[in-house]
């Protein structure tokens, strides 16, 4: 009973070790105490005024029983401002705790020590002397910090510091309680099937990887055989499952090291951030993305940050050619036109006071057609031309309908009716070619009509792409004439 440890609500204040008499309770940490040495007694401690009257208790026998007299040695021997027992308890804390522990060890040793000035002195004391593993007053008949510094001056600075401390902790702040710690349970977290505690998804990349080595085993004597001195064909086929193994674990551990580094946990900041930007700049960003697989977060975000820029003075270059266009040469004419704009784009079609229509509601604004931004066409491939949409048709005004291109007058008075497509005649005894994406591979540069074409005549793209090719060169030469028979020599058909 005579050692207990005082529990402190926090690090770095008064705490240690404080012993008390085992028989009037009496705190004698800080005076001379008196300790059984017998076997019986364990921790048994006495304070002198109790062992002068032969006080006993529990198993103690004064008469028959050692005891040895143990005094504060606050005295310092390796530093002015450490004592002979606040190096024992660092030493003693150390082999309790381990090296490394040193809020614990601080706790151990007491007299509001915190745990940075406990790690400083070990490594000034211990690791940085000459002498190491000891100190550099190791010697014991070296005194020269004792003559320096005596008891009472020692013990006056001790209690000078203790006071001190005690002040700063009464008008200090009140400490926060610890925050719960947070269980690591796939629906803790802001990221859904995130696990914290453990650095873990509820899914992971490649998350079936595990179950081709479950079962596994490899017995003391698999490996080479001794009679042919190879490599044993079901040991060589573990092997290289494990390789491929180890790969999905190498990917799965890149791939959080990407969401860790680029903080992709942090979902409703990042969420918020893109609330402010634009859709295209968001898209922009959307496309760049795979970019941070090969570059650390402070490169990816000058990227992006370089691409918003560029998307930026885009739109102000197309805003300002919009602006000369219509004659606007100052930023507050253009600011004008702006507002202008909106204001007109947002105004409902006025309706006449005698207009049959006055009383009925306005119809909603057809939605504005979507041109291609700048961002749009820097990211976009163009689309080849047989791609393209087809523009509608253009139909003439009432008073051109008569009148063609050339001036002359037409006759029927009415546009020329558009042809219709050509169908193609099956051939005799002849069944058309199936063509798909699995047996034609250029099947996709192809129109529509082309592939019928080539379904018919039981032929596949490639070829069929090289005598069109043919065919497109000699009508260039011949500026878009080519005969029947130039066109047999070319393509190679006989009569």
């Amino acid at each position: 009973m005579g050692v207990i440890r005082k529990k402190t609500g926090t690090r770095g204040t008064e705490g240690g070790l404080k012993y008390i008499c085992d028989v009037c309770s009496a705190d004698i940490t800080s005076t001379v105490r008196i300790r059984c040495a017998n076997q019986a007694c364990n921790d048994y401690d006495l304070c002198v005024p109790c062992f002068s009257q032969g006080a006993t208790s529990r198993e103690h026998d004064p008469a028959t029983h050692a005891f040895s007299v143990i005094e504060q040695h606050s005295i310092p021997i390796y530093t002015k401002d450490w004592g002979a027992d606040e190096e024992h308890l660092l030493l003693e804390g150390a082999e309790v705790y381990g090296l490394g522990s040193w809020a614990e060890i601080a706790d151990h040793i007491g007299g509001y020590r915190s745990k940075n000035e406990v790690r400083d002195h070990y490594v000034e004391v211990y690791i940085e002397s000459s002498k190491f593993p000891l100190p550099e007053r190791a010697d014991p008949k070296d005194l020269s910090l004792l003559e320096e510094v005596p008891r009472e001056k020692f013990h006056a600075r001790k209690k000078r510091r203790i006071e001190e401390h005690k002040e700063d902790a009464k008008s200090a702040l009140p400490v926060a309680p610890k925050p719960k710690p947070t269980a690591s349970v796939p629906a803790c977290h802001e990221v859904q099937g995130y696990m914290p505690g453990r650095l873990e998804f509820e899914t992971e990349f490649a998350n079936e990887a595990e179950e081709a080595v479950q079962s596994m085993q490899f017995d003391p004597g698999d490996g080479i055989n001794p009679r042919t001195g190879e490599l044993e064909p079901e040991v060589e086929l573990k092997l290289v499952v494990m390789e491929i193994y180890n790969q999905r674990l190498t990917g799965r551990a890149e791939r959080k090291k990407i969401i860790f580094e680029h903080n992709l946990l942090e979902y409703r900041k990042n969420a918020a951030l893109d609330k402010k930007r634009t859709k295209e700049e968001r898209d922009l960003l959307h496309k760049a993305k795979p970019f941070a697989r090969i570059t650390n977060q402070a490169d990816f975000r000058v990227f992006s940050d370089g691409l918003e820029y560029e998307h930026n003075l885009r739109q102000a270059i197309s805003q300002l050619q919009e602006w000369r266009q219509m004659g606007i040469s100052s930023l507050k004419a253009g600011e004008k036109y702006e507002q202008e704009k909106l204001h007109r784009a947002q105004r409902p079609a006025p309706t006449g006071s005698f207009d049959r229509l006055a009383g009925v509601r306005a119809p909603k604004p057809a939605p504005p057609v979507e041109t291609p931004s700048a961002t749009t066409a820097l990211t976009t491939p163009e689309m080849p031309e047989r791609l393209k949409p087809e523009p509608p048709p253009m139909s003439l005004p009432t008073h051109l309908r008569s009148a063609t291109a050339n001036g002359t007058s037409n006759a029927s008075n009415t546009v020329a009716p558009r042809l219709s497509p050509f169908t193609i005649p099956p051939l005799s005894n002849t069944q058309p070619l199936r063509l798909a994406p699995e047996n034609a591979n250029d099947l996709h540069l192809l129109t529509k009509e082309e592939v019928e074409l080539c379904s018919h005549l039981r032929m596949m793209p490639k070829p069929y792409l090289v005598l069109k090719d043919g065919l497109l060169n000699e009508a260039i030469k011949t500026g878009g004439a080519v005969k029947k028979r130039v066109a047999r020599e070319i393509l190679k058909v006989s009569y």
